[in-house]
């Protein structure tokens, strides 16, 4: 794959993935107007068994489907990948049936786990009949998620961009529209409004599923005649063939769910925790505010490493394949510099506004100094989370999949172990401290083994970090000084249009004087290339 063609891949997928999660973010303001935060964080506890549970529905096989494809499409043996996506598709359709039944069958067990006392707000039944409504898009999820890994592989990013989109829409537009009748037309419960919330991710499902099926369609007869004119086909035995997928498949289960892995920990061990210290009454505040209030702005930037390792991925397998040393290198060493150079900003600048993004975006202002203030300690885990997306991706493009594995289960194993110790140290905040220390052991010991298993060099992305640092350091300021003259003029903090104004102003000089600095340098140029050029309209 061409640089050109390796950005414009990456790109389309991270714009869908952007404007998906901005989408999340943007209905979180009235869904939590609706239900508040005891409603967020019934939501939550729904949401992260469901995250594992996609992924061991999936096996990590649309991922690997994609690579799978994208290692027999380079060797120009198209049959052997549509063979490999017919046995995906059968395989989860058995998988995604399993995972709803268990799912389903387990939620009254689980939100025993999660809801121990009488002492918070939601209760066992509530958690129950939300994990069961959610359970459905178990169904359709695994099988729309074959056609994705499918597209991808053959390089074609547009399918699953537009699927991504349309399935939030339509999540997104259910989501909305029932718990407003259910809250304020039928007078229903808060608990009932966020179970038929959480079963908008059937309804989203299914809306994406059309609309890969609308693209195989349009697309089959192009296939056919590429596999009409091949040359060779490798004979491989079925038995074969399901090996080598679930070789590839098996390590993406834990990349896939290392975020929701995380969430679910906490969701076990938080409100324990946040009891024994005696903050029980603020507990499922905390939780939301940093598992769903505060993870949907958290996790924008993070959808530029999203997007961003799946496009590299069968770039960096084309690559690997054909022992394409150099090119290899420039991929990897191009898709960690993306990452520094739009994450690290990206996280910093909502650390600095972090009470005026909370306050403006879910009001609360009485609360401000509490919530907003977990936001701002959570903010830089997203560069953590970013890397993990993007170093697992890279190992597994270069077959070390396995260690992607080990170096995952380590941190998942130090998350569980200091997470109720530091949270009995420093309260809520300790759960963004375990999270922080096992995402980054996880981010150094695949970063180590990347340079282990292909001798790469980590000098160029050091030196560019360098240069970041100091860009982002001139933007803290910049953002630093329209807080402390607006804060002379007037006391913001007081009114959510106060927050809105230093918000709107610190994203906008903050974010021109870093992409300022980093264009006038040629730093965006070297990493981007020369369509970056164009932005010299915008600093004249």
């Amino acid at each position: 794959m061409s640089k050109s063609t390796m950005i414009r891949g990456a790109f389309l997928l991270t714009a869908a993935s952007f404007l998906s999660k901005f989408l999340g973010m943007i209905y979180v303001i009235p869904f939590n107007a609706m239900v508040g935060e005891q409603g967020a964080a019934l939501y939550n506890y729904a949401y992260a068994p469901y995250g594992i549970l996609i992924s061991v529905a999936t096996v990590g096989i649309p991922a690997a489907v994609s690579k799978f494809v994208s290692k027999y499409n380079s060797l120009e043996d198209y049959y052997t990948g549509v063979r490999m996506f017919k046995t995906g598709m059968s395989i989860m359709a058995v998988t995604g049936i399993l995972t709803f039944l268990a799912l389903f069958f387990s939620a009254e067990f689980i939100a025993k786990q999660i809801i121990t006392t009488d002492k918070f707000d939601n209760t066992v039944e509530d958690v129950t009949m939300v994990i069961r409504m959610i359970s459905f898009a178990l169904i359709i999820t695994p099988s729309m998620s074959i056609f994705r890994g499918f597209f991808q592989g053959n390089q074609s990013m547009g399918p699953t961009a537009v699927s991504q989109v349309i399935e939030q829409v339509v999540r997104i537009v259910f989501l909305l529209i029932t718990t407003f009748l259910i809250m304020y037309v039928f007078k229903g419960t808060m608990s009932l409004a966020v179970g038929f919330a959480t079963f908008a991710a059937f309804i989203g499902a299914i809306g994406s599923y059309i609309v890969l099926l609308t693209y195989w369609k349009k697309r089959k007869h192009f296939l056919d005649q590429k596999i009409a004119q091949q040359k060779y086909v490798h004979d491989v035995p079925k038995k074969e063939l399901l090996r080598e997928l679930f070789m590839y498949a098996g390590p993406f289960v834990i990349v896939a769910i290392a975020i929701p892995l995380f969430q679910l920990v906490d969701n076990f061990t938080f409100n324990r925790a946040m009891d024994a210290i005696g903050q029980a009454e603020i507990s499922e505040t905390a939780l939301a505010v940093i598992n769903v209030l505060g993870h949907k702005l958290v996790i924008i930037p993070v959808t530029l490493a999203t997007g961003l390792s799946l496009a590299i991925m069968p770039a960096i397998t084309n690559s690997f394949t054909a022992k394409a040393n150099s090119q290899l290198n420039h991929q990897i060493n191009q898709s960690i510099q993306i990452i520094i150079a739009l994450v690290v900003p990206a996280s910093i600048g909502l650390t600095l506004l972090s009470k005026e993004a909370y306050g403006t975006l879910y009001g609360g202002i009485e609360k401000l100094d509490f919530t907003g203030s977990l936001l701002g300690w959570y903010a830089p885990v997203g560069i953590i989370f970013a890397l993990i997306s993007v170093t697992a991706a890279i190992l597994q493009g270069i077959n070390q999949q396995n260690h992607a594995v080990i170096n995952l289960t380590v941190a998942l194993l130090i998350k569980i172990i200091f997470n109720m110790q530091l949270i009995h140290m420093f309260g809520a905040k300790g759960s963004i401290f375990a999270t922080a220390i096992a995402g980054g052991v996880a981010v150094a010991l695949n970063l180590i083994r990347i340079n282990r298993a292909i001798n790469f060099s980590f000098r160029q992305i050091f030196k560019r970090t360098i240069l970041v640092g100091i860009f982002v350091l001139i933007m803290s300021l910049v953002v630093v000084s329209i807080k402390l003259i607006i804060g002379f003029i007037f006391s913001y903090e007081d009114s959510r249009w106060g927050l809105m104004l230093v918000l709107i102003l610190g994203v906008i000089c903050g974010g021109y004087a870093y992409l300022w600095f980093a264009y006038k340098s040629t730093f965006l140029e070297r990493i981007f290339g020369e369509r970056v050029r164009k932005l010299g309209k915008i600093f004249r």
